[in-house]
């Protein structure tokens, strides 16, 4: 039996609830495909955190490496394309808001996602589940994590799928934040379910 690594975030910013650290909780110990996920959660810090999913990496020995964030505002699925090497924007839980700090200084500007994205919208979108690839993974946490990942696998000749994928609010957070939209944790969990299970194909 293969092991995926599937990290989630916890709680940030203004949302008390990240719906990323609820899916990576269930998820934990099922087997999907030839996978037995092992899920971990994750600080909103941008001197831990990379280094907190290395030691994820480095301990649970993976053969696949997914990453989930939530991308409050999106009204789909978006397996993310590339991860940049820039750490800039909004203050993590910790307040330390950096601006256009180098996450790697002797990385290369940017990695590109090895998760089979294409199929896994594909699949998605034939299921019923809206969903694209996103070309940004802006430059917070997500895109920190994203790049640290893919620079470990690169630098260390691993050859194991790894990347990132945002899912919408849930409906949890709608009704704390009014105006935005939203998915039900069911239909969140089921989506990345099925990205998963495309990893077996």
């Amino acid at each position: 039996m293969k092991t995926l690594l599937l990290t989630g975030f916890e709680p940030f910013l203004s949302f008390t609830i990240n719906p990323t650290m609820k899916i990576v909780e269930e998820l934990d110990g099922q087997t999907i495909g030839e996978y037995r996920i092992v899920g971990k959660t994750m600080t909103v810090d941008f001197a831990r955190s990379g280094n907190q999913l290395l030691e994820f990496i480095r301990e649970t020995k993976p053969d696949a490496v997914v990453s989930l964030g939530l991308a409050g505002g999106r009204t789909k699925i978006t397996p993310e394309r590339v991860a940049i090497n820039v750490k800039d924007g909004d203050a993590d839980n910790e307040g330390h808001k950096p601006v256009d700090e180098s996450i790697q200084m002797d990385g290369p500007a940017a990695y590109m996602s090895t998760l089979p994205i294409r199929e896994m919208v594909d699949k998605l979108n034939e299921s019923g589940f809206p969903a694209t690839i996103s070309n940004t993974a802006g430059t917070y946490l997500c895109n920190n994590v994203m790049y640290e990942a893919l620079h470990y696998v690169k630098t260390n000749n691993l050859s194991i799928p790894s990347g990132f994928i945002h899912i919408p609010a849930s409906h949890e957070l709608a009704i704390e934040h009014g105006n935005i939209a939203s998915w039900s944790h069911n239909d969140l969990l089921e989506s990345i379910s099925i990205c998963l299970s495309v990893l077996s194909k």
